[in-house]
């Protein structure tokens, strides 16, 4: 055990296996670097579960998406996605409809106003993420990206 995550925590003994510690830093790593996007993101006057949207919902198109469908895409869960989509369409980034046959189900579609401050958020995000993670060899970047996805997929039973 490298002991880095130890004294950042102020953690007296080692930690009680190697799996701990990988979970302890997957989880620190991804509380800084959800900070870092959360307060860049205010500059846009959005929240981290707010961008998630206006980008699921630009990858929908035209035909939507019903809130349940959307809180399968989020990256992270949020237990109530409807009452975060009822704040969208007061600033004019989304807009809801009824489904015309079923009238239980409301679809969400990005309006052309989500569409454009996404647009001209684009550059700016991968500016960032870039500057993030910029000092990470690619090679490890990719084996960060096949070890994340490792450990998803066994979590989920998909190996």
């Amino acid at each position: 055990m490298s002991g880095k995550l130890a004294r950042e925590i102020h953690r007296v003994r080692p930690f009680d296996c190697l799996e701990q510690e990988v979970s302890l830093n997957i989880l620190r790593t991804a509380d800084y670097l959800m900070r870092g996007m959360e307060e860049f993101l205010k500059t846009y006057g959005l929240s981290g579960v707010q961008f998630n949207v206006l980008r699921i919902l630009r990858g929908a198109g035209e035909a939507g998406m019903a809130c349940k469908a959307i809180a399968e895409h989020m990256i992270t869960r949020d237990p109530d996605v409807t009452r975060l989509l009822d704040r969208l369409p007061a600033r004019g980034l989304i807009q809801r409809t009824r489904d015309r046959r079923d009238r239980r189900v409301v679809a969400s579609r990005i309006t052309p106003e989500g569409l454009a401050l996404l647009e001209k958020m684009d550059e700016p995000v991968l500016t960032f993420h870039r500057r993030q993670l910029s000092h990470v060899p690619v090679e490890q970047l990719r084996a960060a990206v096949d070890l994340m996805e490792e450990i998803r997929h066994a979590e989920a039973g998909d190996l």
